[in-house]
């Protein structure tokens, strides 16, 4: 079997589980980890034998792929260096800060022919128990997503609506369409410089709403979707994976078993993509749209002002 040359670049926390991933894969080799701090990337390098680097042209030279987990504004700029030097991306969400950005992404990519995988494991979730094939459009989702601070600061270099409602933003517009038409949003610091707590509200063209609240300075964990739909009403947890489900669609109401690892399903679809055994199960054109409505929530969050 040909196996697949990845890097990992980040040597954080999620660099640390996709390393893993790739380490323990019988379709990758895990070639190297890049880090702007070359200390950082060799102690994680050299628990799984390989190498650390610095220099990330360098790195790139090494790899037929690439997992980026560093922090979200460099996303757009390594995603890109990637691409350029013809390496297939798997990049952590969110795909870019603006939605301008990120559909020029998927476009390069497209034109270069490279794989460009976006990490919005919650669709593994939902496509695992069936909820996602599930024809009848909601009337309404509501979700909230929210848990304490991160440990040691991850993700404070953007707000919560990029670190954590971009996951429901993704699922919405899976179910309701790509197309919002209004949207309100309000939010507020708490211990960051950036946005901690965020509610916001979409109209779709669809008919459908979402009501979706997300915070990082919350006492407890808590990840749960409600979806209504005109025949009836689902209700995820995603942190035990389980449902209810009062309408006529036959869904899994308990996946935990089935999909233990949502993550490493991630990146093992990602790696039979990159070797044109399958599609892509997050391609980057499909993850434009949360990346549009994070853009248009956070604006409206910051102006502290209803839309238009």
């Amino acid at each position: 079997m040909t196996r697949l040359k990845v890097g990992v670049a980040g040597a954080g926390v999620f660099g640390n589980y996709h390393a893993q991933k790739a380490a323990a894969s019988a379709r990758a080799d895990l070639v190297g980890i890049f880090d702007v701090d070359l200390a950082r990337a060799q102690k994680l390098a050299d628990t799984f034998g390989t190498k650390g680097y610095s220099d990330y042209a360098d790195f790139l030279s090494h790899c037929d792929a690439v997992v980026i987990a560093v922090p979200a504004v460099w996303h757009e700029p390594l995603t890109r260096q990637a691409i350029e030097a013809h390496c297939h991306v798997l990049v952590e969400k969110p795909l870019a800060l603006t939605g301008l950005a990120a559909r020029d992404l998927a476009d390069e990519a497209a034109a270069r022919g490279r794989i460009l995988q976006v990490g919005h494991q919650e669709r593994f979730v939902a496509m695992a128990m069936g909820v996602l094939a599930i024809q009848e459009t909601p009337l309404l989702i509501e979700s909230v997503r929210s848990g304490p601070p991160a440990p040691g600061g991850r993700a404070g270099d953007v707000s919560v609506i990029w670190d954590l409602m971009i996951h429901d933003l993704d699922l919405a517009a899976m179910m309701l369409g790509r197309e919002f038409t209004h949207v309100e949003a309000t939010g507020r610091k708490v211990h960051s410089a950036h946005i901690d707590e965020a509610e916001a509200v979409f109209d779709y063209a669809s008919g459908g709403k979402a009501k979706l609240r997300a915070s990082r300075a919350a006492d407890f964990r808590e990840r749960t979707m409600r979806v209504v739909y005109p025949s009836g009403e689902i209700d995820i947890d995603f942190l035990t994976r389980r449902l209810k489900n009062t309408t006529p669609y036959e869904v899994k109401v308990d996946i935990a078993a089935d999909l233990p690892d949502p993550l490493g399903a991630a990146d093992e679809g990602f790696y039979a993509a990159c070797l044109g055994l399958a599609r892509s199960p997050v391609p980057a054109h499909g993850a434009v749209a949360a990346v549009a409505m994070a853009e248009a929530a956070e604006a409206k969050a910051l102006a502290g002002a209803p839309a238009n």
